[in-house]
């Protein structure tokens, strides 16, 4: 068997050149915000600039803050961005670029788009309330509990893994330690500039990006690192613990004072990293050295077909954007209008990061065998071979120095999944505090209880499974899975809405069917994985999900079915 796979002839590289992808990709995604979105939010969501946003209905100063559209579209963008757009196409590119592509360009166009903007749209027509607490009144209280279930779960891998990623990624390039943390400093000046309104957005904006652009400079000329060992953690528990300390702090704070701006200058500095990543493809014209379709897949890689559209959640459709969308993003809209932009420019964005992912992946290197060194077994590339495959590209394209377009790409990855934690932590406070509502535990109600809670959550999984800090991979498997059946639930609550509305459906409908059938399927492909490898921790919480999933859909359904009977009579 062995003898006849080496006797097969050698597969070749694409011979696709990068410009063409790039300019194919951009230009999709620009017409479907142009016109789907537009058909969408007219048609569809039927946006109303008059309704009075909870943003104003209560403006408290803390959480419900009504905020200029493009500072909002940066602190939603960076919140569901964070790693997740980066380390889900640099895995999936393994079964070839042509699929990641596809699934990227047409999932952000029709799913994440259409996903993100409803969840918006359904939380600000119900008080800013979260997805969860929004099924108990759309669908009904048994399918409420359990979605806050699966909504638990999810945060609780995000914040558990982007934890053990960020603390990775500042122990391996000690160059991005300087900018990562000079950018939280950055962002409480900048937060205190824009809410006292002491220079325009403009102004602020440049003062921004140039001071973390020179922090970035700045970082490779003194690089920082922990020692090994401290206190008896390794530098990366060490690492886990300050960022929780971090998220903690920050999830409390009013959300204009470091949320926003952080995430607003974050955006900024995505777009120029995007831009000078897309010209030096222009100028470099590189090839897209791995192929097109793999056929020559390492041992042990699952099928394409269902996990593409699960290892590609982030740039293409991902729960968690329903989460950050309902949770904070609906709580700080001042017009419903700008929920286009906010919501489904906010995919494009992400979306456009994905796509100079499978670029950077699939054109930063040299020979096929380079990309195939990379890419032994599945689960390889990351974050990892964008960095390295992007970092090539920029200094040759542009002539950057290698070491400083590396921070860069690094310091980008770092900081997106920093807003994220940021983010998916002040989520998990509200979903304790709305269990403390639903059980009337009125100690629970309170942030700095509920902040306790969610930190104890993540650091018991991040060292109950690891010891340093990393135990959150221990259901890391899960996650893609888990990810994407939030988001057919985000799509089924939206839908319900819908229907209640005498509305189009389809837009929604056609997508969540999708969904629901990838996730079932990939949930029964893992679940005789996890008995074939014994793992029964996995087997188990791969039943409860899979039963979440079912239950849920049953209750949706029973639920359309009864609003079409009343319809009816």
């Amino acid at each position: 068997m062995g003898s006849e796979s080496q006797n097969q002839p050698q597969q070749e590289a694409s011979s696709m050149n990068a410009i063409f992808v790039m300019l194919l990709g951009l230009a999709a995604m620009f017409l479907g915000y142009v016109f789907y979105s537009k058909f969408v939010a007219e048609k569809i969501y039927k946006l109303d600039p008059n309704f009075k946003t909870p943003a104003h209905e209560f403006e408290d100063g803390v959480d419900f803050v009504p905020t200029n559209k493009y500072v909002l579209w940066g602190h939603h963008f960076t919140s569901v961005a964070g790693a997740a757009p980066i380390i889900g196409p640099a895995i999936a590119v393994i079964w070839g670029w042509v699929p990641a592509f596809l699934w990227v360009i047409f999932g952000t166009i029709f799913f994440a788009g259409v996903h993100d903007a409803g969840a918006i749209w359904a939380s600000n027509r119900n008080k800013a309330k979260s997805m969860g607490s929004l099924t108990g009144d759309v669908v009904s209280k048994r399918a409420q509990t359990l979605f806050m279930i699966v909504i638990f779960l999810v945060l609780l891998m995000v914040n558990a893994v982007f934890a053990t990623a960020i603390s990775g990624l500042l122990v391996k390039f000690p160059s991005s330690v300087i900018p990562v943390w000079g950018a939280i400093f950055v962002a409480l000046i900048i937060g205190q500039i824009i809410f006292r309104k002491w220079m325009g957005l403009g102004t602020v904006s440049i003062l921004g990006v140039v001071a973390l652009y020179l922090l970035i400079w700045a970082g490779p000329s003194a690089p920082l690192s922990l020692p090994e060992t401290m206190g008896g953690l390794t530098d990366n528990a060490s690492w886990v613990l300050i960022l929780f300390g971090y998220a903690a702090i920050a999830s409390l704070l009013p959300v204009w004072m470091l949320l926003q701006p952080r995430d607003y200058i974050n955006g900024l500095q995505l777009f120029i990293g995007l831009i000078l990543l897309y010209a030096a493809v222009l100028l470099l014209g590189p090839d897209m050295t791995a192929p097109a379709f793999n056929t020559n897949l390492p041992e042990n890689t699952p099928s394409m077909l269902p996990l593409l559209f699960v290892t590609i959640a982030c740039g293409a459709i991902s729960g968690f954007h329903g989460l950050v969308a309902s949770g904070t993003t609906s709580k700080q809209l001042d017009k419903e209008t700008d929920l286009r932009f906010v919501g489904y420019f906010g995919a494009i964005g992400e979306g456009s990061l994905s796509l100079a992912t499978i670029i950077a992946a699939c054109a930063g290197f040299a020979t096929l065998a380079d990309w195939e060194a990379v890419y032994s077994s599945f689960g390889q590339g990351g974050v990892a071979a964008f960095v390295e495959g992007g970092a090539n590209i920029i200094s040759q394209g542009v002539g950057l120095d290698n070491e400083i377009a590396e921070t860069l790409l690094t310091v980008m990855a770092v900081l997106f999944a920093g807003t994220t934690m940021d983010t998916g932590l002040r989520l998990q406070r509200y979903i304790f505090q709305e269990w403390g509502n639903i059980y009337n535990i009125s100690w629970m109600q309170k942030a700095l209880p509920a902040t306790l809670l969610a930190v104890i959550s993540c650091v018991a999984l991040a060292f109950g499974a690891g010891s340093d800090g990393s135990g959150g991979l221990a259901i890391w498997p899960l996650f893609g899975t888990t990810n994407q059946l939030l988001a057919g639930l985000t799509l089924m609550v939206i839908t319900v809405m819908l229907v209640r509305l005498g509305r189009p459906m389809y837009v929604t409908l056609l997508p969540l069917i999708f969904l629901l059938i990838m996730t079932v399927f990939a949930l029964f492909i893992q679940l005789k994985g996890f008995y074939m490898e014994e793992n029964w921790f996995l087997f188990g919480l791969d039943i409860v999900v899979l039963i979440a999933a079912v239950w849920i859909a049953l209750e949706a359904t029973s639920a359309l079915s009864n609003l079409k009977k009343e319809q009816k009579s």
